[in-house]
């Protein structure tokens, strides 16, 4: 007890060094926690990115591939899924609902989704959340258009705005469907998600504005009129992918095994989250030089800590004899030193959870809507714990180096006087 008294009083003696230094590796702990928390929530968003969705189907190619298009939105599909076998899928008794996908065209660099209206009840995210408007509602008229939060905000457009889609995709598309104007009937809000990236029309939108093209371009001098398009029977002839909700989880694999074996077209059914491990695999580089980013920030603050230690070693030589001289034995003083270290650790990392802490109440709210990461306020993870416990234990070993040298001095060398 009177080695902790005597290493607080020797703290405190020192209180503007000591505060210094417990703000560097504290900052460097909230940093770690941060990372570790976020690299953590985007592992599971990055799972979560569809959930709900027991199976994505679309014709037969890679699962990372059909994963790409049918949920990022990225690349293309090698072909597409006839009517008939979506139909003949979606009456399969153990299939609850089925959500058709349609790409190819875009608005300005943004895809166009074509879609039916169930997808705005049934389609979930992250920890099973729904959808949600924050202004207008779902496509009604066969020329409505809802628009992800990102299209919104990027092209500033306001419900009633007019929208002209181009056959094609990316800025470069050269034709246009300007014959069938759109109008935005909804926004939706802010997922963190593809949706965000997406505009989204019915099925019978998308043939809609094919209506007056054949073969991948516009049919000179037909001019079809809105009104007379929308009496007509718009039946899509296929779609790009279907995402798929069963009534039973016991079924995946037979339903699975009954698409990939299907006979009337080459299809390929794949179970959404090991899709999503998969490709989160191939991207985890990043999140792994990000983790010793941060790591090497934190030894660089120990190593500071160690420093600071030496050099007030130089300053304190007089007082290391005089606690020798009082009876003070070696082990004792070399405790003192590593107490000190360690009790520096200790604060650091209590100020460093309070910094970590007060960076998620602050930032949750954004990275919930900016990037559909759901920060829970909690204690540390199992991991996270694991990583405090490194830092004790480092912040312990930090003063070791000095408490051997301090236990070196010899009582005669510490009392003298060097000119």
């Amino acid at each position: 007890m009177t080695v902790l008294r005597l290493a607080f009083a020797s703290l405190w003696n020192r209180r503007s060094t000591v505060v210094l230094t417990v703000l560097a590796i504290a900052m460097s702990v909230a940093l770690l926690l941060t990372v570790e928390r976020v690299r953590h929530e985007t592992r599971n968003s990055f799972a979560n990115t569809v959930s709900g969705t027991d199976l994505i189907v679309g014709a037969r190619s890679g699962s990372v591939q059909l994963l790409l298009y049918s949920v990022f939105r990225i690349g293309n599909a090698t072909n597409n899924i006839s009517w008939e076998s979506y139909q003949d899928i979606s009456r399969h008794p153990e299939v609850e609902w089925m959500l058709p996908v349609s790409l190819g065209d875009s608005h300005r660099g943004f895809r166009v989704m074509g879609t039916s209206q169930a997808y705005f009840t049934r389609f979930s995210y992250g920890r099973k959340r729904q959808l949600r408007f924050t202004d207008g509602q779902p496509f009604d008229d066969v020329f409505d258009a809802v628009l992800g939060a990102k299209v919104a905000s990027a092209l500033g457009y306001e419900l009633g705005q007019s929208i002209i889609m181009s056959h094609g995709l990316g800025e470069g598309a050269i034709y246009t469907h300007d014959g069938q104007p759109f109008q935005v009937s909804g926004i939706l809000a802010p997922t963190g998600t593809p949706v965000d990236r997406t505009i989204h029309v019915s099925l019978e939108g998308i043939e809609a504005m094919h209506v007056d093209w054949q073969q991948g371009a516009k049919i000179p001098g037909k001019e079809t009129s809105l009104d007379e398009i929308r009496q007509r029977e718009l039946i899509p002839k296929a779609v790009t992918a279907a995402l798929i909700g069963l009534k039973r989880k016991t079924s995946t694999f037979r339903v699975q095994r009954f698409i990939n074996e299907y006979r009337e077209e080459p299809l390929l059914a794949i179970l959404p989250g090991v899709a999503l491990q998969e490709l989160w695999g191939l991207l985890g580089v990043a999140e792994k030089a990000l983790f010793l980013v941060s790591l090497f920030v934190v030894l660089a603050g120990l190593v500071g800590l160690v420093a600071v230690l030496m050099a007030g070693l130089a300053e304190r030589r007089r007082e290391m004899a005089i606690l020798r001289s009082v009876g003070a034995r070696p082990w004792q003083v070399f405790g003192l030193l590593c107490l000190e270290s360690l009790l520096l650790t200790l604060l650091a990392i209590g100020v460093g959870l309070l910094l970590f802490y007060a960076v998620f109440l602050l930032g949750s709210q954004w990275l919930s809507s900016s990037y559909g990461l759901d920060m829970t306020l909690g204690l540390p993870l199992l991991r996270e714990w694991g990583i405090l416990g490194i830092l004790v234990l480092a912040g312990l070993l930090a003063g070791v180096l000095p408490g051997l040298r301090a236990y070196g001095q010899s009582l005669a060398d510490g009392m003298s006087i060097r000119v």
